[in-house]
């Protein structure tokens, strides 16, 4: 039996996460397995009423669950920011869970914008570091007529070379943000990537960064990179620029096996993998604390004007369901699910909005419970 806590959230994160669930409960039926489910109502209609975001409370009780299932969380009427800030990323940075992982997989079935490219073309992973880079949050937007302290940070950080532009004290509005990323956390993503490529059976890992321009902050990741892939004689490596890869991406995808990014490139390049592989409606993702407790999702966000339409595809939220199954080591259940999503996309009868079709978001998650009783 496993203790998932379950967040639907807001917009759409209901009605997706009803048949994500749906699903893993058939799934787990047939295959001798209990999901005991706890559901949390945190997002933004919680917040309006009450105030309340993600209480500590709720925080410790997640930490001794075996994972949690996410919706989607944003809400128009919240100013952007709050949610995504105090509850996905609280979550992500009290549990730790350092690695986010995309599976970048075009299944049967599922139109592709690159011309000529089938799905034995477009399978592979990009794992982005999930907790450091530009995301840890140190930066500031002031007044430098006014704010002195934030002048001696500006000073500090760039030394003497940003005031051959302009003078610091004379400026209405200035804004900084400053990327960290440490060597045990740039160490341990990296392992992962390569510990994913063994484990899959795959022969390249691929490393992204900006190290030509961002020298101090990307020279330390490849450094690192080097050293890590010593340790795996058996798997090719290759460095890529940012530019470079999003390039490739859309030219040769074949070529990518693992792909491993600090946070703010694998963002970016992740919305770009989930495009090559169909769109948002099949493309899941798993915040991973290898050691902990993960988090999984759909990674197409909350889409509020399609709340309560019954329109939206939740086969994204269905793989994510089998991606947090996976991670639990239930690897037959999970394949099985993501097989019967495959049947369902490849036949087309049964087929959502998006994909050009008229099926309710109902109706598709009951067309994969169908495939599943068949497998």
């Amino acid at each position: 039996m496993y203790n998932i806590a379950l967040i639907p959230g807001d917009g759409i994160g209901p009605e997706i996460i009803k048949e994500g669930r749906k699903v893993l409960e058939s799934a787990s039926k047939q295959n001798g397995v209990e999901i005991k489910w706890t559901e949390y109502p945190f997002g933004a209609e919680h917040y309006l009423k009450t105030g309340e975001l993600l209480p500590d409370s709720a925080l410790k009780e997640m930490e001794d669950m075996d994972a949690i299932y996410l919706g989607a969380v944003g809400d128009p009427r919240v100013k952007p920011g709050i949610l995504e800030k105090e509850i996905l990323l609280k979550l992500r940075f009290y549990l730790d869970q350092y690695i986010n992982l995309r599976p970048i997989k075009l299944f049967k079935g599922v139109p592709t914008p690159l011309k000529d490219k089938k799905p034995e073309d477009i399978n592979f992973y990009v794992v982005r570091e999930n907790t450091e880079d530009f995301y840890v949050g140190v930066g500031g937007r002031f007044n430098g007529k006014k704010n002195q302290d934030h002048l001696e940070v500006i000073r500090k950080l760039y030394k003497a070379s940003i005031e051959v532009n302009f003078e610091l004290e004379k400026e209405e509005e200035i804004a900084y943000q400053v990327g960290l990323i440490s060597k045990p956390g740039t160490e341990r993503v990296i392992k992962y990537a390569f510990e994913l490529a063994k484990k899959k059976s795959l022969n390249l890992v691929s490393s992204v960064d900006k190290a030509n321009v961002l020298s101090n902050i990307y020279g330390l990741w490849r450094d690192t990179f080097e050293e890590i892939a010593n340790q795996y004689p058996g798997i090719e490596t290759e460095f890529t620029f940012v530019d470079a890869i999003t390039m490739w991406f859309v030219r040769k995808p074949e070529w990518f096996k693992v792909v491993v990014a600090p946070n703010m490139f694998g963002d970016i390049i992740t919305d770009l993998g989930a495009m090559i592989q169909g769109g948002l409606g099949v493309a899941a993702g798993g915040n991973i604390n290898p050691d902990g407790v993960s988090m999984f999702e759909p990674i197409h966000g909350s889409a509020p004007k399609y709340k309560n339409k019954s329109v939206v595809n939740p086969i994204a939220t269905i793989l994510a369901g089998a991606m947090m199954m996976d991670s639990l080591g239930e690897t037959k259940l999970a394949k099985d699910i993501e097989n019967a999503s495959e049947q369902v996309l490849s036949e087309g009868k049964v087929r959502s909005k998006d994909f050009g079709g008229s099926s309710s978001t109902v109706e598709v998650g009951e067309e994969v419970v169908l495939k599943l009783r068949k497998i």
